[in-house]
């Protein structure tokens, strides 16, 4: 269901396909197109009917070079059209991989060891664990079980068809990246002496972009609204410790802001205010990492 401004905005829908909802504007036209209209530029995507014009206008060198690499050229375009969201299909492969590996005796322990983020590893003063930063990103690959990353597949997958369609796939793949890294900041700042493992948080950080890009395009998120809560307060109340409701925490209110920043730089000509205020995000989450745990883990 969606409320009537949903509905009455023409701007939310492709201007080729009514019926189809989006996020993506062609980079010439500025109108709204679908992942089946979508072709990739050199920046951005554009719709069928620029690419049309970009056609036409092409210089006779620019013809034979289309001929000469009209191989893996013409490969890359046809994927791009396809509007599939292999951002999603990347993460959804890297993840499972290594989740399987780790259900190997032996060898899963290792790796488990080797991605995990427990807080001590950012202070080397203050431990004895060697200085491992990198273990911030790292740990929403791994997972504590068959049960625990197959769900969180499953929302991956669940969630990805719907926001990288909707984001593009740079925008989508920085939305995953920065809600992981927001829950595992959290999880530094609320529980420095517990370790993590699981995608949760860039999976919470999902669900909170789908909640504010969907109430931005009109939608009614009523619903969403109501799984979100259900999920945050199971963690928080039937986890017995197990679960991680600083990391679940952490990305929704980063994946929030991210979306937030989204909606509000739609337009072409705010991008660079767009990668701005994201590495500003990014930088706000690493002074936070550098200086509130080490004031816990002396107290």
């Amino acid at each position: 269901m969606t409320t009537p401004e949903f509905t009455s905005n023409r701007d939310n829908f492709c201007y080729r396909h009514p019926d189809r909802q989006s996020f993506v504007l062609c980079q010439r036209c500025m109108r709204t197109i679908c992942p089946e209209c979508q072709t990739q530029a050199p920046v951005g995507v554009i719709c069928p009917e620029c690419m049309n014009a970009d056609r036409k206008n092409r210089t006779p060198a620019q013809k034979k070079a289309a001929r000469r690499w009209g191989g893996s050229g013409g490969a890359s375009m046809a994927m791009a059209r396809s509007g599939k969201p292999v951002v999603t299909y990347a993460l959804l492969a890297v993840t499972s991989f290594i989740g399987l590996l780790q259900l190997i005796p032996g060898i899963g322990e290792q790796i488990t060891g080797q991605l995990l983020f427990a807080a001590p590893y950012l202070y080397p003063n203050l431990s004895p664990l060697p200085f491992e930063p990198w273990r911030l990103l790292t740990a929403i690959f791994a997972h504590g079980g068959f049960i625990h990353l197959a769900l969180n597949m499953l929302a991956l997958w669940m969630l990805g068809q719907s926001l990288e369609p909707m984001l593009g796939r740079v925008r989508f793949l920085a939305l995953y990246l920065i809600s992981g890294l927001g829950g595992s900041v959290m999880v530094a700042v609320l529980a420095p002496l517990t370790s993590t493992v699981g995608a949760s948080g860039a999976i919470f950080g999902m669900m909170a972009a789908l909640l504010i890009v969907g109430r931005h395009l009109g939608a009614n998120v009523t619903g969403l609204l109501v799984i979100l809560g259900i999920n945050f307060v199971y963690g928080l109340v039937f986890g017995g410790g197990r679960i991680s409701w600083q990391a679940h925490l952490g990305g929704l209110l980063i994946g929030a802001l991210v979306a937030f920043i989204y909606v509000k730089t739609k337009r072409r000509d705010q991008r660079a205010l767009q990668i701005v205020l994201l590495s500003a995000l990014v930088v706000l989450l690493i002074v936070v990492v550098a200086l509130v745990p080490p004031l816990i883990l002396l107290s």
